[in-house]
């Protein structure tokens, strides 16, 4: 299996400080106001945002290709909460939606394999069993 490497630097406190991601094609800041204000940067959570809404993607186009067709595209963004569990921070949802561009796709081929690469992409089966839901909008055009 393949595995992936990025790293993290954090220097000072949680609220004056700031750090450093380094991602393969990426390297930017982090700070407080990046993951709970409107600073700028990254935060984690847009990462987490990233990371499920791509794999969710080339997991939906392995599906359909799989059904003998080729998506034209899939378009899908994440939105992501966090919110407080059991006193403490933590995702509490991520919201993808979807629109797909693919000749010959019915809607109801459709819906069968938007829900399935929800369940089955890597990232949705790391999130199973933990504090988020994952919600999804999908739409073919």
């Amino acid at each position: 299996m393949t595995v992936r490497k990025v790293k993290s630097v954090w220097n000072g406190t949680l609220k004056e400080g700031k750090g450093n991601m380094d991602i393969t094609g990426y390297s930017g800041p982090f700070t407080f106001a990046s993951r709970f204000e409107n600073g700028k940067g990254t935060n984690p959570e847009e990462l987490v945002g990233a990371a499920q809404s791509g794999c969710y993607s080339m997991f939906l186009s392995a599906l359909i290709s799989g059904e003998g067709l080729n998506p034209a595209s899939i378009e899908t963004e994440a939105a992501v909460t966090l919110g407080e569990v059991d006193g403490g921070p933590a995702i509490t949802n991520i919201k993808l939606s979807t629109v797909v561009k693919c000749d010959g796709l019915s809607q109801e081929k459709f819906d069968e394999l938007s829900v399935a690469a929800k369940e089955k992409c890597p990232i949705s089966r790391l999130f199973a069993g933990g504090t988020a839901t994952i919600e999804l909008d999908a739409k073919l055009v």
